[in-house]
């Protein structure tokens, strides 16, 4: 059977365990981050296809099964890429993460093209725009996830030039300057205007993307609108004005939307309603006992700004002994993938500031800094979200960051303070959250006191305004906004601009 809608993500959206000596593939134990939010999609079509990599072997390889179906997740499957290890590596741990990656959150001195297999990466994404042109009906909706198959529009478009093509860009888009240091930036932009539809966090990128397409390449700028209701214009670092919302390029209509990755607070609430989780915030609740809490929850990597937060607690403890023994910074920094070079420094980075702050201020009955490098699980973490009375997320440099968005679900209209990045794309949605410079230290100094010092009855007002942004513009309404604009798209003409979508 033919798909209606084909998604194209790198990673496989299930759990591979074996029982009995046999192989099963079940639904994702931890089902947070975009994941589900993706294959919730499937729900609106008849039969689709998920698009994704396996690891094998070269023995692996001759008898590799491509097909899988996910249990109790009938109208889907999944179509398996093999690649063996070294092509992983090349394509994933060093040409997306070493090379392409600095360059999107504007790090570009930890750019190297020497070490990017650039035709690696062309091979691999030719591979997913094959299978996708393979499994996709005549009228299918095709959609592209993230910079790791930056080239599988252009693919695409070659095999099946009738094919109704999304992409959306999961991390930040950069200036003009940053992204052109890439050597292959003509092949990535041309590519991307294969599209029907682009999309975007937020405006900011969106224009930086339109602003390096017309600095590569001919383009005409179409349509210019309003940037959505709920974003802040002016005043914050990525705030837009306004934004362009159409070109055009070899005569083809290239939408471009900007509309955030929404969470979902029906799953968080559903959630923290389970015995389960009721047991664990009340042992935890104990445990802290009448400490304040903050929490910092991300990945180890160099643009999560770990060690700028790490060295502003530092300085919190050192101008304030009142605080010592009265609140504790619970750090959640999952371990990344092994073999990329760059993070094992962040990670050693976090280890050393987290064990010198706990060698200077902890008592026997206090330890300041709690440090978690292995995953948690979605309970505790929404847990540990609810219990916290800071969040503390400030990221040198991030595309959206649903830690923020979930944190404010779990305290819904209760209290509890957001300290949040200018840097972060989630900032032009929710302002009122304490937004900070995480490369200045009097603006971090000065969020993080801001935020143990803030009243009850102004958490309440703050934290009741970011709870109605965050559960109007959900992860539904994300996936709802690209649908309509796909169903716009069966007509000859896309008519409904996406600031009207």
């Amino acid at each position: 059977m033919k798909s209606s809608l084909v998604i194209l993500y790198h990673r496989e959206p299930y759990d591979e365990v074996i029982e009995n000596g046999q192989v099963r593939y079940r639904p994702k134990k931890s089902p947070n981050g975009i994941m589900p939010t993706l294959k919730s999609f499937f729900g609106h079509v008849n039969y689709g296809t998920w698009i994704a990599w396996k690891q094998v072997t070269e023995d692996q390889k001759a008898d590799f099964q491509s097909r899988v179906t996910v249990e109790d997740e009938t109208n889907y499957s999944v179509f398996r890429i093999p690649l063996i290890a070294q092509q992983v590596r090349d394509f994933y741990h060093i040409t997306s993460k070493e090379a392409f990656w600095p360059i999107l959150h504007a790090f570009p001195w930890h750019f190297d093209d020497s070490s990017a297999n650039w035709d690696n990466f062309q091979t691999v994404n030719r591979l997913f725009a094959e299978a996708a042109c393979e499994e996709a009906a005549d009228d299918a909706l095709i959609w592209v996830h993230d910079y790791n198959l930056w080239l599988a529009p252009y693919y695409i478009r070659q095999l099946k030039p009738q094919a109704k093509i999304a992409f959306f860009h999961h991390t930040p888009f950069p200036s003009v300057d940053a992204f052109n240091v890439i050597p292959w930036r003509q092949q990535i932009i041309e590519s991307l205007l294969c599209c029907d539809v682009v999309g975007f966090h937020i405006p900011r990128y969106s224009e930086n993307f339109v602003n390096v397409a017309r600095s590569v390449t001919k383009v005409e700028v179409l349509k210019r609108g309003a940037v959505p209701e709920h974003m802040t214009r002016t005043g914050t670092a990525l705030a837009e004005p306004d934004m362009v919302t159409q070109l055009q390029y070899q005569g083809r209509t290239v939408n471009i939307d900007a509309f955030p990755v929404g969470t979902n607070p029906e799953h968080i609430l559903n959630t923290l309603a389970q015995d389960a989780a009721k047991a664990r915030f009340a042992e935890m609740k104990t445990q802290l006992g009448d400490r304040k809490l903050i929490i910092a929850a991300g990945r180890i990597d160099y643009v999560k700004g770990n060690k700028e937060m790490l060295l502003t607690y530092e300085r919190l403890l050192e101008r304030r002994p009142d605080l010592h023994g009265k609140v504790s910074l619970l750090v959640s920094c999952v371990r990344s993938a092994s073999g990329m070079r760059v993070y094992q420094t962040a990670q050693e980075e976090i280890e050393h500031f987290s064990g010198r702050i706990n060698g200077r201020f902890s008592t026997w009955d206090w330890c300041p800094v709690i440090l978690y490098t292995e995953p948690i699980s979605f309970i505790d973490l929404m847990s540990y979200y609810k219990l916290a009375d800071v969040c503390w997320t400030t990221p040198l440099r991030d595309g959206l960051n649903l830690v923020a968005k979930e944190y404010v679900v779990t305290h819904k209209e209760q209290g509890g303070v957001l300290v949040l990045s200018e840097f972060v794309g989630a900032a032009v949605e929710m302002p009122e959250a304490i937004l900070t410079n995480p490369y200045s230290h009097a603006a971090m100094d000065q969020a993080i006191e801001q935020a143990l010092e803030m009243s009850e009855a102004e958490q309440k007002e703050r934290m009741g305004k970011l709870y109605e942004t965050v559960a109007t513009y959900d992860v539904k309404y994300w996936g709802d906004r690209l649908l309509k604009m796909f169903q716009a798209m069966q007509t000859p003409e896309l008519t409904t601009s996406s600031s009207e979508a």
